[in-house]
């Protein structure tokens, strides 16, 4: 992101905040939906992800990356939200453990990344755009400027990639 556009945001310009949401915004309710595994909440807690960094964002260090600090604020709010699921209908039970990822898992996610990494760039963008940003094959053909077709034919071609890649995560 524009780092222009990120010293706006810090001052709380309000085009520059519609910026930084229209970019980030899919990832975010990616990260909420991993922790929360629900639509809504996860769409909620994009929402409150996005006020949150907006009210800290004189907090935001430009000499950093952008990104860490918006995911760290949506991980934190998705796991409030959370909480506030699991208290809510535990009946009042206030401690609850959020369960960190294992090593498996660590090393799964790991796996999926280096295998994202070798696809082409230009199957690993539809790919991004489609399952991060949830856009359809439609959007990602008017967003990048090119036939549905194409679209379609890349995801196709990066799926199967990714399945060959990924077949030694499989069970037996």
């Amino acid at each position: 992101m524009d780092h222009e556009v990120l010293e706006r945001f810090r001052q709380g310009d309000e085009t520059a905040v519609k910026a930084v949401y229209e970019r980030y915004a899919g990832p975010v309710f990616a990260v909420a939906l991993g922790i929360l595994g629900d639509r809504e909440l996860a769409a909620d807690a994009t929402q409150q992800t996005f006020i949150k960094a907006w009210k800290a964002a004189s907090t935001y260090d430009p000499q950093r990356e952008f990104s860490p600090w918006i995911y760290a604020i949506a991980r934190r709010t998705a796991i409030d939200i959370y909480r506030a699921e699991t208290r809510s209908r535990t009946h009042g039970e206030t401690d609850v453990a959020v369960v960190s990822p294992g090593l498996e898992t660590a090393w799964e996610v790991f796996e999926v990344r280096l295998a994202l990494e070798r696809l082409p760039d230009n199957e690993r963008e539809v790919l991004r755009l489609n399952h991060l940003e949830g856009l359809s094959h439609a959007e990602i053909a008017e967003r990048l400027d090119i036939p549905l077709g194409t679209v379609k034919s890349r995801s196709h071609r990066a799926h199967r990639r990714l399945l060959e890649l990924l077949r030694h995560l499989e069970e037996t």
